[in-house]
């Protein structure tokens, strides 16, 4: 993984970072969020392709593995140094599309270009649901 480059756009900070064969989607996303103290932010573009993947059906508890060349469709959910909750899409080589709750395993092919924003004067935190059963994400203004 590259050393992300941070700039400015209005007050949104944008964090821009290749991603390169062998690293890990999710993890590098994580790790990112941790580097960079990113209290609340939004993928705003994925594009590049993996080797492998791992992803959750809707059921939360069933994980899926895809031991195929994928192409990332569409990468979409919020980050955070405290939590991130992200959906992919992938097109497998006969073109047919998948998706879901992306989990460690989504190992890069060749490359993924991703782009981050960070929300200024907002803060991702958790907090048990009762009604969901999950650990869910609440926004806070700071």
């Amino acid at each position: 993984m590259q050393q992300p480059i941070t700039t400015t756009s209005g007050n949104m900070l944008i964090h821009s970072i290749r991603l390169h064969r062998g690293d890990d989607l999710l993890l590098s996303i994580k790790q990112l969020a941790l580097e960079k103290n990113i209290k609340a932010g939004v993928i705003l573009s994925a594009v590049g392709c993996i080797s492998r993947g791992c992803l959750r059906d809707a059921s939360g508890i069933r994980k899926r593995f895809i031991e195929e060349h994928c192409e990332i469709v569409s990468l979409t959910g919020t980050v955070s140094a405290k939590r991130c909750h992200l959906h992919i899409s992938l097109s497998k080589e006969d073109l047919s599309t998948i998706g879901g709750h992306l989990q460690e395993g989504c190992i890069i092919n060749t490359t993924c270009e991703l782009i981050i924003g960070e929300i200024p004067g907002q803060e991702i935190d958790v907090t048990f649901d009762e009604e969901t059963g999950y650990d869910e994400l609440i926004f806070n203004a700071y």
